[in-house]
């Protein structure tokens, strides 16, 4: 399989245009942005692919949050790293191999988008914004579908984002709006038949975007 973007190529910085945070007009270290989700395209899938599954999940948040947006302080690089869940997409029609810019998510929703646009048939489940802003009055909610990089302004490295497609031998799996990665990795785990994955990278920190 192969993958690719009009957005960003491998290894390359997403733009702001698809995160959910960018560096403020008048300094501050973090705004809200347009977060639309990227253009895709994926092609070469293997003979009796009857759907797709996407996801993009960043491996370099931070595993604890002491440090995390805190002023005069920094995320060190040697912290051990998890991940966090910006869009899971199940059920994508074997005839669809290709998203447009802002296709799936256009701007940010305050408590989350509860029916995220996606192709005919497909179903999305709950990012990890979702435990980010429980408990915040104004944000708090189910966040379904894409919501883009806002990594810490402080940490000391470049997140890396993975957009993974997974070619599947069934047309749908059996899962309901609201999904998380735990039962979607069970439900594609005896039935994928290849995948293949685009990196993009994404930084708040004015050190590292210099």
């Amino acid at each position: 399989m192969q993958i690719s973007s009009n957005d960003f190529a491998e290894g390359q910085p997403i733009p702001a245009l698809c995160a959910f945070g960018q560096p403020g007009p008048a300094g501050e270290p973090c705004v809200l942005a347009a977060n639309r989700s990227p253009h895709l395209v994926w092609g070469d899938v293997p003979a009796g692919t009857r759907s797709f599954v996407l996801t993009c999940i960043d491996i370099d948040v931070p595993s604890r949050g002491d440090d995390v947006n805190q002023a005069g302080r920094t995320v060190s690089a040697s912290l051990p790293r998890v991940e966090f869940v910006h869009w899971l997409m199940a059920n994508i029609p074997a005839s669809c191999t290709e998203l447009a810019q802002g296709a799936c998510a256009d701007g940010v929703v305050a408590r989350g988008k509860r029916t995220p646009p996606g192709p005919a048939g497909s179903v999305q489940g709950r990012n990890d914004y979702t435990g980010w802003f429980a408990g915040d009055a104004q944000m708090s909610g189910d966040y379904l579908g894409y919501d883009g990089p806002c990594p810490p302004w402080n940490d000391s490295i470049v997140h890396r984002y993975h957009f993974t497609v997974h070619a599947l031998d069934v047309a749908g799996l059996d899962l309901v709006a609201g999904f998380d990665l735990a039962q979607l990795r069970a439900a594609i785990a005896s039935h994928e038949l290849a995948q293949v994955t685009l990196t993009g990278t994404y930084t708040l920190n004015p050190v590292l975007r210099d």
